[in-house]
């Protein structure tokens, strides 16, 4: 059963709405991924107004909130986005997190359920199950060019970010946080999720083996369904449309 919380709504910084569909029948709130920012998912947001009322979360550390510091643990990051998502759950909500954001996406459901708010769905993007954790990783850890170097074969940042040394490492703070964020979580054991999970990958994304994707299923007792794209990590740059489209699919 979905809450209904005050619609009395003060300026977030953490919020963006690009296209603001008021009268939609479902809000979907998006987690970038570790580097990234509420604009990643314009186009999510284009594409799926008027139908989803669309609302991307902004982390401090970056673009306009480039001179706040980073918040580098998830749980207090989703006890922070939590707290200024809780005025528009006033509708049925759905999640949607790529990478750090799909873990992120995680820990925020489980603080909405448990506050009476049952998800339509968290869509979990290029990310290994909350309970399966690589013990070797330490990116957060290295030097600049190894950071800088990570993301680059990542294929996910900005090509004009990359060109820009200043500019990049202008944003290595943040980036290096959402690292940490990433590396140090590890899951609490506790209740599973009500909501449905929709797990999505790409077939060669060296950071999410099969067996890492399945281990979702163990964190809901509704359906946990997978679909699998050609690509890497960022597979969801090619297959943006597709990618929509289940999600329009999904939450209808």
């Amino acid at each position: 059963m979905n809450g209904t919380t005050t619609t009395v709504r003060a300026p977030s910084a953490w919020l963006r709405r690009f296209h603001p569909a008021d009268e939609a029948a479902v809000r979907l709130f998006c987690f970038p991924h570790a580097g990234g920012s509420a604009s990643y998912y314009f186009p999510v947001s284009r594409a799926l107004s008027p139908a989803a009322d669309v609302v991307a979360v902004q982390y401090p550390g970056r673009q306009d909130r480039r001179t706040e510091p980073c918040v580098d643990d998830v749980r207090r990051l989703a006890d922070l986005v939590v707290a200024e998502l809780r005025p528009w759950c006033d509708r049925p909500v759905a999640l949607f997190g790529h990478s750090l954001g799909a873990t992120l996406g995680f820990e925020v459901a489980l603080r909405l359920e448990a506050a009476g708010i049952t998800p339509k769905a968290l869509f979990a993007s290029g990310r290994r199950a909350p309970s399966r954790h690589r013990e070797n990783e330490r990116v957060h850890l290295a030097p600049d060019e190894r950071l800088l170097a990570t993301i680059q074969k990542m294929s996910g940042t900005d090509p004009a970010v990359l060109a820009d040394e200043e500019l990049l490492r202008s944003v290595l703070p943040a980036i290096r946080g959402d690292y940490k964020a990433a590396e140090t979580y590890r899951y609490l054991p506790g209740p599973a999720l009500a909501c449905p999970i929709v797990v999505l990958n790409g077939d060669s994304d060296p950071e999410v083996t099969a067996e890492e994707a399945e281990g979702w299923t163990a964190h809901t007792d509704g359906p946990c369904s997978f679909r699998t794209f050609t690509g890497g990590h960022f597979y969801l740059n090619a297959h943006a449309a597709e990618v929509i489209a289940l999600v329009r699919e999904r939450i209808a």
